[in-house]
Order: structure tokens, then sequence, then C-alpha cells
């Protein structure tokens, strides 16, 4: 969903993010820098549509480029809707000459995180005056190889069935009350056939690709 914000509350969060100081190499850094905020000028300015009918008149009918108005901006990606579940995939290539080439930092994310700073002051589905947002995490897939090959395997967290996740799910519901900690249950690490339980150290030191969260209630 893209929205257009009152220009005084527009790069406004839910949370403080200078508060956050997040280290490099963890998620929170790569969170930080895809929600950062980004000056548009000179060949990237903005085309705005005010601006253009204040210089030609509000009367006049636009058809040539040549009268557009382009002006300098700032742009900033923030969540307007916080989802009952959070995927975060992780752009594991970058590119290397004309060849594309995997990445394989280790890239540290916590069992629980909390998105209210990456969130806009108005998110639509946060109760009122609270100023964190939750998730715990149930789910990671992990990619062994190259970017030519390779396997595919996940760590997935056996836990009791959550009601209130079901409700915010199907009836966007907003939780009342918000718990810090993790959900309980055993992690299994799961290749082909072949599924084993394991530790949450053990989880949170592989090399995701994916990660699943889902919203604490």
């Amino acid at each position: 969903e893209v929205s257009t914000e009152d220009p005084e509350t527009a790069f406004c969060t839910l949370a403080n993010r200078e508060d956050l100081n997040p280290e490099e190499g963890s998620i929170h850094h790569c969170l930080y820098q895809f929600t950062h905020n980004e000056k548009l000028t000179e060949t990237n300015k903005l085309l705005c549509d005010v601006c253009t009918q204040r210089h030609n008149g509000p009367k006049k009918d636009i058809k040539s480029e040549k009268n557009y108005v382009y002006t300098n901006a700032k742009k900033q990606m923030l969540i307007s809707l916080a989802p009952p579940i959070l995927t975060l995939h992780l752009k594991r290539f970058q590119q290397a000459g004309f060849n594309l080439r995997k990445v394989n930092r280790h890239i540290k994310f916590p069992e629980v995180i909390d998105l209210a700073p990456f969130c806009t002051a108005k998110c639509k589905n946060v109760a009122e005056g609270n100023t964190k947002v939750l998730y715990s995490l149930y789910g990671v897939v992990e990619h062994s190889g190259t970017m030519r090959s390779g396997h595919y395997t996940a760590y997935a967290k056996m836990r009791s069935m959550n009601n209130r996740l079901s409700d915010l799910v199907l009836r966007g519901q907003s939780p009342q009350a918000l718990e810090t900690e993790p959900v309980k249950g055993q992690w299994f690490h799961i290749s082909d056939t072949h599924v084993q339980a394991v530790s949450a150290a053990k989880v949170l030191s592989s090399q995701a690709y994916l990660l699943f969260y889902e919203r604490l209630l």
C-alpha cells in the first residue's frame, strides 16, 4: 500500500530511529538502510503536480514534458500497516562485473524484533499509545551453494496454535496487549525428508535467506 502523508508527519516513525544505533551486519541495520531518508535531486528530482499546475495555470491542458516542473524532494519508505505475518527476504547477491555473485555473509537476526522504528507514526493497526510492534521468529529458510545451484533447507518452530493470531489474520484486528518474549516451542531443522530437533542458538547462527516472524499479541 502506498500512501501520501501530511508533510509534517510524513517522516515521523512510531519509535525514535535515532535511538536504534543498529549493528552493521544485522537485520536491524538492513531495515534501517532500507527505510533510510533519501534525497531526490538533480536528474532524480520529483515531478511535482502542484508546482506544474502553479507554473502553467490551473486550467491549462499540459501535454508536453517541457511544461513539467521537477523539484527537489525527500523520500522514505515506511510501514503503514503492520502485517500479522512478517516475511523478510534477504537479497543475497551482488553485481560482480557482468555477473551476479552470492553474498555468504552472516546476518544477525533476533528471536523477537521490534518494527516500530520502521513504522509510520500513524501505523493503522497499532493500538493508540503503543510504541512497540513486536514479532516472534518461527521460521528460517537457508540456502547452501552458489547462484547457479544449491540446496534449500529450513528451520521451523513447533508451537501451540495461536487463536489470537488467527483473529488478527482473518479479521485484521489490532493487538490490545503486546508480549515481549518469543513464542515457546521446539525448533527443528528440515532437509528433504530428514528432520532433526535443534537449539535456538543453532537457528540464530544460520545463514538466513528468508525469515518468518509472527505478530506477538
